[in-house]
């Protein structure tokens, strides 16, 4: 059996087709029972976040279970094969897993290095565990990327990627208004992204800083940190009007700053640029927002591209991250085809010791003049020998993780040494 993914992702699809993938709560309970009647498949986790829907399984085969996979989303999802189109894309064996490792490390999402992915992985496994549909195959290798997430958290710079989106959006916002002295700024949401966004603005010689969210009580907390003032988000149509710049970041699952609230806020200011500063994940501003004389939109989708080719140090700790990964992925592969070939294994280390216990005891006679002290050092020269021997061939077998060949290696040297190879299981 092989480990197999398949799934849609901001990268290639549009944003109406991953909110209908999307799973709620007690569509996650449905589809885990249906992938209990699909020929196939053995275990299975569903990874569905704002930006992707990913199915993960254990199956019998990459086409067995391909089918299998695509139809648990097409049939518990409501949506037909084709509008799937070239939007899903599918990951086998090690590339499954280099995928997943770089998705709980924040390295596959849309605002690189950000933190919540990892939670959202282990909430992955641990839902479809309690429904039964995890195993101890998948569980070791979600397990195993949240360790790898963790690392490129520990070992690298990545997780404070979302400074670099919010310090590159300012400098953009500036060139786009000739500079942010004296200008009037408005900021939606209260949370991480948010309170980046009023630390790098406050410095920056602004005339004023509203902070607008729908707990008034967060909004407070964040503008009193910087003199700033507050609001309820009800206010923002209003505030549009007076702002020069509008930096958005809340979790809101749709549009908050709307085309036609910003028309309106727009209209008769001629000469008065406004630009809107998208650092939500999805998308705060409406991207139709664009089509606005006079209005400009900044999302993280740019910004990302901007952060990569302009600071070389996040290019850095990204190679550096993807190193991680890599040795991570290649420990697990070990680790999995290490328990795959425990059998075959013991038998060869039994095989090893039958080989001595022959050889000692077809010696014995000679062996008999020697101290007990003697006679034992000579046997443990003899298990050290057999064990040495079959040493490297077992850690090469290990190693052998690609899908096919190490069966093959295992096959031979079972026949070599006239083992019964175990069946796989």
């Amino acid at each position: 059996m092989g480990i197999l993914s398949i799934g849609a992702s901001f990268r290639r699809a549009p944003v109406d087709l991953l909110d209908r993938l999307a799973y709620g709560d007690e569509d996650l309970s449905k589809a885990y029972r249906h992938a209990r009647d699909l020929e196939g498949l053995d275990e299975v986790v569903i990874l569905s976040t704002c930006n992707r829907v990913e199915v993960v399984g254990r199956v019998d085969s990459y086409h067995a279970g391909f089918l299998a996979l695509k139809r648990l989303l097409t049939e518990t999802r409501d949506v037909e094969a084709d509008e799937l189109g070239e939007a899903l894309y599918a990951h086998w064996e090690r590339d499954a897993a280099d995928h997943l490792f770089g998705v709980a490390s924040g390295l596959d999402s849309l605002v690189l290095g950000e933190t919540q992915i990892q939670a959202q992985v282990r909430d992955a496994l641990r839902r479809a565990e309690a429904d039964g549909a995890a195993g101890p195959e998948l569980g070791a290798l979600f397990h195993a990327a949240n360790r790898a997430g963790r690392r490129v958290r520990r070992e690298t710079a990545l997780g404070a990627a979302p400074d670099a989106y919010v310090a590159h959006g300012a400098a953009a916002a500036a060139a786009a208004l000739e500079g942010l002295e004296g200008r009037v700024v408005v900021v939606v949401g209260a949370g991480r992204m948010a309170s980046l966004a009023v630390d790098h603005l406050a410095p920056r010689g602004v005339a004023s800083i509203t902070v607008l969210n729908r707990s008034v009580e967060h909004a407070e907390a964040l503008a009193a940190r910087a003199g700033a003032r507050s609001g309820d988000l009800a206010t923002l149509p209003r505030a549009l009007a007076q702002a020069d710049l509008v930096i958005s970041a809340t979790g809101a699952a749709g549009a908050v700053v709307g085309r036609d609230d910003v028309a309106r806020a727009t209209a008769g200011r001629t000469g008065r640029p406004l630009v809107l500063l998208d650092l939500a994940v999805p998308r705060d501003v409406e991207p139709a927002c664009a089509e606005l004389d006079g209005v400009t939109v900044l999302d993280v989708v740019a910004l990302r591209e901007r952060v990569r080719t302009e600071a070389p140090e996040t290019a850095e700790q990204l190679s550096l991250a993807h190193a991680i990964v890599t040795e991570d992925v290649r420990r697990w592969a070990v680790r999995r085809r290490g328990d795959e070939l425990a059998p075959l294994i013991r038998a060869l280390q039994e095989r090893g010791d039958e080989v001595v216990r022959a050889e000692l005891d077809r010696w014995s006679a000679r062996l008999a003049a020697l101290e007990p002290e003697e006679r034992e050092a000579v046997e443990a020269l003899a298990r050290a020998v057999a064990a040495k021997l079959l040493h490297d061939p077992i850690v090469r077998l290990k190693e052998r993780t690609e899908p096919g060949g190490d069966r093959a290696h295992a096959a031979l040297l079972a026949e070599l040494l006239a083992i019964e190879l175990p069946d796989e299981r």
